[in-house]
C-alpha cells in the first residue's frame, strides 16, 4: 500500500526526523541532520528508495496510533490472535542519532515480520551489510546504520527480513543507531532506558507551557511538533522535514522545506513566548541574530539550520517522486530571491521580543539599524514576494506593507525603548510607504490587490490588519476579507492566489494554502464575526490526521493533505490562531495587535 500524506507521523530527536505511515514503515529519515541524506526515501519512490516496517502478518490487523509523551507515539496493533503495540521515538541525542521501536505484547499471541531496506544518499546507495558482534550493520561511504535486536534476520533480494511472535508480557526492542563509517561505534544505548529519558524530556518540556487558554489541548500538540521541528544545536526551526511532497499530485510545485525562513520569525516568536518557552524564544532570535549577520545586502531569505547560506537546489531524477510528482529537488533555489517583506519580518521579531521582555542585544540593534538603511534603499524596487514566485518581479502590495512594518518597527524602538536611531527619517519613511500602498495597492472596489499593477488578489494581503498597518474595521480591510472570500475560497478553503494567472512562472494548479486559512479566521475574529471564525477554525482542525499533524496545503476537493509534513507554518498557525481567539473572546480586543 503506498504511503499518503495522511498517513505520516513524525518521530524527531530536535536534530533530525523520521516519518512513519500506517503500515508501521518508517519511509523518511535523515541522519545526521534534517537536511542531510536519506536512509529511508520510500516515501519519494517506493520500496526499494529504503524503509523499515515492523508490523503484523495478519493483513486484516487494525491499527489505532497516538502520540503518548510529546512524539513518543504508540501504535496499538489488533489482530485475531492478539494485540500488539509498538512504541516508536527517537531518543534524546547522546552522541549519535538512532531510533527504537520496542513491540509489546497486550493480548493473545501476534506474528510479526520486521523488514529493513537501506539506501542512503537519498535512495541512490546500496550498503554493504553484514553482522559484526552479533549487530546487524549497513556501510556506506561515510555512513553506517547498526541495528541490534534479539529478532534474527537474514538477507532476501537486498532487504533484510525477520519474522518473530510476541505474545502478551514480552517486550521486544529494536535500536537502529547512526555512526560514521570510520569511527568505531559507541555501545548501543538501552530501548527502556531511552524510552524513560526521552518520555520525561518531552513530558517536563511541556510542563513549562503557560498557555491555558481556549484549545489548549490543540496549542500544547502543536507546540510539540515545532520543538520537534527544531535543531537544538542552533535553536533554528525547519519549515518541515521533508523534501518535495508535491502541491498537486503529479504536479512540479515540489520543493526542499528543511532550511530555516526568516518569513518564521515573527510567528514563531509569537507562539513560543505565549506559550511560555522563552528559552526556545531566546535560541531562535539568537539563531536569526546569527544568520543575519553581515552586510544588509546579502540578507536570504532563508537560511540552512546552522544559517548556512548556500543552499544549491538540483534535481535528483533517479526518484519518481510522491504519486509520481517529479521533479524531486534537495536544495531551494528561492534562498537567493529578494523579497522585500523579509526585512519586516525581522524587525518585527525583534520588535516583538522587546515587547516580551526578552534582554535586548545591542549588537541586534546595531544589525536592524543597517536593514533600514537597506529599507530605504529599496522599498521601491519589484520584489519576487511572499510566495518566492519564478516569474517576473513585481510590485506586490504585501512587500510594501512588511516594509511599512520594518520603518514602523525601528519608529517604536526609539518612541517605546530608548533606543538611538533615525526616528525622523523612519517616520517620513514609514508615511511615504503608507501612502504608496493605499494609492497603488487599492482597486476602484476599495479591495486590497495582489500587487500595483494588476486588479489580481492574493491572500498576503489579510496580513494588514494583523501586523497593525490598517483596523480591522477599516472599510477596505472589510472590502478586502470579503473579497478573498467570495474570490479565492474553494470548497470552503482560502487559496494563496489564481495559479492560472501566471504570476507565479510555474505550470499546473496548487491546492489551498492552509495558512492562508487561519489568516481568513483571525481577520473574522477581528471583526466580530466570532461564529465564522469559530466554525472555519474548526474545520481546519479537524483537517489533521489520526496523531494531530498537518501539511502545507489540502486539496479542498476531496480533503487530501498536500505538500511537505508536517508544515511548520500550519502549526504556528494553530498557535497563534487559537491564542487570539481567546484574547478576542475574553475582552473583544486582540492584545499582541495592540502591541504593534
Amino acid at each position: 500500500m503506498a504511503t499518503r500524506i495522511d498517513d505520516l507521523a513524525l518521530l524527531s530527536d530536535l536534530e533530525t526526523a523520521a516519518l512513519v505511515d500506517r503500515t508501521g514503515a518508517i519511509v523518511w529519515a535523515c541522519f545526521p541532520r534534517f537536511d542531510a541524506g536519506s536512509c529511508f526515501a520510500s516515501l519519494l519512490d517506493g520500496d526499494d528508495a529504503g524503509f523499515w516496517r515492523i508490523a503484523p502478518i495478519d493483513q486484516n490487523a487494525t491499527l489505532e496510533r497516538r502520540y503518548v509523551d510529546g512524539l513518543v507515539l504508540a501504535s496499538t496493533w489488533t489482530t485475531s490472535t492478539g494485540v500488539v503495540r509498538i512504541t516508536d521515538f527517537m531518543p534524546v541525542r547522546d552522541g549519535c542519532p538512532a531510533i527504537i521501536r520496542i513491540v509489546e505484547g497486550l493480548e493473545g499471541e501476534v506474528d510479526l515480520y520486521a523488514e529493513l531496506v537501506i539506501r542512503f544518499d537519498y535512495g541512490s546507495i546500496v550498503p554493504w551489510v553484514h553482522r559484526v558482534d552479533g549487530h546487524l550493520e549497513a556501510v556506506a561511504g561515510p555512513e553506517r546504520l547498526r541495528l541490534t535486536t534479539p529478532v534474527e534476520h537474514h538477507g532476501e533480494n537486498l532487504h533484510t527480513v525477520g519474522d518473530f511472535t510476541v505474545s502478551a508480557g514480552d517486550r521486544i526492542p529494536f535500536v537502529l543507531d547512526w555512526h560514521e563509517s570510520h569511527v568505531d561505534p559507541r555501545a548501543p544505548v538501552g530501548a527502556d532506558e531511552s524510552l524513560a529519558a526521552t518520555s520525561r524530556s518531552w513530558v517536563d518540556w511541556l510542563a513549562r507551557s503557560t498557555y491555558d487558554g481556549a484549545y489548549a489541548q490543540d496549542v500544547h500538540a502543536s507546540l510539540a511538533v515545532l520543538k520537534g521541528l527544531t535543531y537544538a544545536p542552533t535553536g533554528g526551526i525547519v519549515a518541515a522535514p521533508t523534501t518535495s511532497l508535491p502541491e498537486a499530485i503529479g504536479g512540479s510545485r515540489n520543493w526542499d522545506y528543511r532550511f530555516c525562513w526568516l518569513r518564521d520569525a515573527t510567528y514563531t516568536l509569537l507562539a513560543l513566548l505565549e506559550s511560555g518557552h522563552t528559552e526556545e524564544a531566546i535560541a531562535w532570535r539568537d539563531w536569526l541574530l546569527r544568520a543575519v549577520a553581515g552586510q544588509p545586502e546579502t540578507l536570504q531569505i532563508m537560511y540552512g539550520i546552522a544559517g548556512e547560506r548556500r543552499l544549491t537546489e538540483i534535481e535528483l531524477p533517479w526518484l519518481a517522486g510522491y504519486q509520481d510528482s517529479t521533479p524531486v529537488r534537495t536544495g531551494n533555489g528561492a534562498h537567493d530571491q529578494f523579497q522585500l517583506d523579509v526585512y519586516g519580518e525581522v524587525m518585527d521579531a525583534f520588535h516583538q521580543a522587546r515587547v516580551a521582555g526578552i534582554d535586548p542585544d545591542g549588537d541586534a540593534w546595531n544589525l536592524q539599524l543597517l536593514l533600514m538603511e537597506e529599507v530605504g534603499r529599496r522599498w521601491r524596487e519589484p520584489d519576487d514576494g511572499i510566495w518566492e514566485v519564478r516569474g517576473p518581479r513585481r510590485h506586490f502590495t504585501h512587500s510594501k506593507v512588511m516594509a511599512w512594518v520594518a520603518a514602523d518597527r525601528a519608529v517604536k524602538g526609539v518612541e517605546d525603548f530608548g533606543l538611538d536611531g533615525p526616528v525622523d527619517e523612519w517616520r517620513t519613511l514609514r508615511g511615504e510607504i503608507r501612502d504608496e500602498v493605499l494609492t497603488k495597492g487599492v482597486d476602484d472596489r476599495g479591495v486590497f490587490t495582489q500587487a500595483f499593477d494588476t486588479d489580481l488578489l492574493d491572500a498576503s494581503v489579510l496580513l494588514i490588519p494583523l501586523v497593525g498597518f490598517l483596523p480591522p474595521d477599516d472599510p477596505r480591510v472589510v472590502a478586502t476579507v470579503d473579497a478573498v472570500a467570495d474570490e479565492l475560497m474553494v470548497d470552503g478553503y482560502v487559496r494563496r492566489y489564481l495559479t492560472d494567472s501566471g504570476v507565479d512562472g510555474l505550470d499546473g494548479e496548487e491546492g489551498a494554502f492552509l495558512l492562508c486559512s487561519f489568516w481568513l479566521v483571525q481577520n473574522w475574529a477581528l471583526q466580530g464575526r466570532a461564529g465564522e471564525a469559530e466554525e472555519l477554525f474548526g474545520r481546519l482542525l479537524d483537517l489533521r490526521n489520526d496523531v494531530g499533524l498537518l501539511a502545507e496545503e489540502v486539496d479542498p476537493r476531496t480533503g487530501a493533505l498536500l505538500g511537505n509534513m508536517p508544515q511548520a507554518f500550519s502549526h504556528l498557525a494553530i498557535v497563534n490562531t487559537a491564542m487570539l481567539l481567546c484574547d478576542v473572546s475574553d475582552d473583544g480586543v486582540h492584545r499582541r495587535a495592540e502591541q504593534r
